[in-house]
């Protein structure tokens, strides 16, 4: 008897002995603890291609620090573009061979496996997203890690029913998907990448950002365990040569991005002419809209999340609050008492509400941007909390007293830093939060369903948050307009970005 495609599929090895495959608790995960002593590091970390660590071709590596003590975590192999050749030939050798008669059920079945190992494995993933990282354990526990899950669980779902998705058309893959991820959500920004782009029966390439490549790795680990086909994955690590050498690639069919939007435009550039298919998620500088009807307590809670959230390393970040004349005094004041409150520390202390900045270079950029600030005549306030020594920390800041043209209006900080400027009118707030040249998200908190609907629809952002902020959903579509990017990725828009659609 013929073998058919679904026998083919590889056993799959809970990663630890007690794991049961549970729907009752899909959704659930252990928390992280506040020890690192439990996870494994290693000395070095070789690239993932075609199944196998190997070596880098010239043998280079480069050393990736902890930004919350300044001591060395590991080395990284550096790919240059001989290894980056190898990825892309066994991601095509993969996509034309086996992964093309695995069944789409199959597929699923996979996806579905990397989720559960995601949770099975969640505190050593959380712990090292924030060593790697510098965020806070309690965002890398409750928000990264079980996000990540969920993107797998929710693409698997889909893997096997395309023509439903798509109804009247014929959705083929696209071939050898070349991803490059940022460092501000690693592991996240790894599962909205790789998830969408299996499901839809693609292979891959991925590169994390040079600063946080250890979730990368360890995940690559997963991709082992789990039994797909060699060269399904491949992830190799690099800076921005190696970036560059994915993008420029001949035989790669689509180029996802995340990232800044100066790094974008040079890969929309070297892409002109040619017909791949690419995504680009970039900068941002969205306005938080705050009018005098809202809840101004819990206003001022969504305000810290908008802003504070993972050091403010967030590109839809809401790191313009626009706050109406009459209640800006007294909220300014709670937003001010609020601070005081906030704890800046060690990312593996669960009481650590912001962690470390990523690294010396952000730190640098963070500070030049307060210099300027100054500059520009804004009034700084900052909160009075102590901050470690070694390490980069800076304590979450108010900039006052600002103007639309000012530069720390207009350019995207990356940091804990929020603006504040007023606003009479609904209009003179959607004129101002309109007014930058970007367009990726924004917010309104308001007691007015009516006032959400005509400031919402109105305000040229991709994401628009009501009463609330920085709240992330598989289900969802995120991009956005202008400078802030091109195409969606998350819910059905993350599927139809790796597919033919005939």
């Amino acid at each position: 008897m013929s073998q058919t495609a679904d026998t083919k599929e590889k056993p799959y090895k809970p990663t630890s002995p007690n794991s049961k495959l549970d729907f009752a608790s899909i959704w659930e995960y252990d928390p992280a603890p506040e020890s690192s002593d439990h996870v494994e590091i290693k000395d070095k970390y070789e690239l993932f291609i075609n199944g196998k660590f190997v070596k880098p071709s010239k043998g280079r590596y480069f050393k990736s620090t902890n930004p919350a003590t300044n001591k060395v975590l590991t080395e990284f192999a550096e790919a240059t573009q001989k290894d980056v050749d190898s990825a892309v030939k066994a991601a095509r050798k993969a996509f034309e061979g086996e992964w093309s008669s695995i069944s789409a059920k199959s597929r699923g079945k996979y996806l579905f496996r990397l989720a559960r190992m995601l949770q099975e494995r969640a505190r050593e993933f959380a712990v090292l997203e924030s060593m790697d990282g510098g965020k806070p354990i309690r965002e890398s526990r409750d928000v990264d890690v079980p996000l990540a899950a969920a993107h797998f669980f929710y693409y698997a779902g889909w893997a096997d029913k395309l023509d439903y998705a798509f109804p009247g058309k014929t959705p083929e893959p696209l071939g050898v998907c070349g991803q490059i991820i940022p460092w501000n959500f690693p592991l996240l920004m790894l599962a909205w990448k790789i998830a969408p782009a299996l499901a839809c029966g693609n292979t891959v390439v991925l590169k994390p950002a040079e600063t946080t490549s250890l979730t990368a790795m360890k995940f690559a680990e997963l991709v082992k365990d789990a039994g797909l086909p060699d060269g399904v994955v491949n992830i190799i690590t690099g800076a921005g040569q190696t970036g560059a050498e994915i993008v420029n690639h001949k035989d790669i069919d689509k180029i996802a991005f995340t990232g800044s939007t100066g790094v974008g435009k040079l890969i929309q550039r070297s892409l002109a002419g040619t017909d791949k298919k690419f995504t680009l998620e970039l900068g941002g500088k969205g306005a938080f809209i705050v009018f005098e009807d809202a809840a101004i307590d819990q206003a001022v809670e969504g305000v810290i999340n908008a802003i504070f959230f993972n050091q403010g390393h967030v590109c839809c970040a809401g790191s313009r609050l626009l706050v109406q004349e009459g209640i800006a005094d007294l909220l300014i004041r709670k937003l001010k008492d609020r601070m005081e409150s906030l704890i800046v520390g060690d990312p593996l202390d669960k009481n650590t509400d912001i962690g470390a900045i990523n690294s010396e270079q952000q730190y640098e950029t963070i500070n030049k941007y307060l210099e300027i600030g100054v500059e520009e005549g804004a009034d700084v306030f900052q909160c009075k909390c102590s901050i470690p020594d070694a390490g980069y920390f800076i304590r979450p800041t108010l900039l006052t007293n600002v103007s639309q043209a000012n530069t720390v209006v207009q350019e995207e900080i990356f940091g804990p830093v929020l603006t504040i400027q007023t606003f009479r009118t609904a209009d003179e707030a959607i004129e101002k939060a309109n007014n930058t040249p970007f367009g990726l998200a924004g917010g309104v908190w308001t007691d007015k369903g009516s006032k959400i609907f005509k400031v919402g629809s109105e305000l040229r952002s991709g994401v628009v948050w009501a009463n609330t902020y920085n709240k992330f959903d598989p289900t969802s579509p995120f991009g956005g307009y202008k400078e802030s990017g091109v195409g969606r990725e998350g819910g059905l828009h993350g599927l139809s970005a790796y597919l033919k659609l005939n």
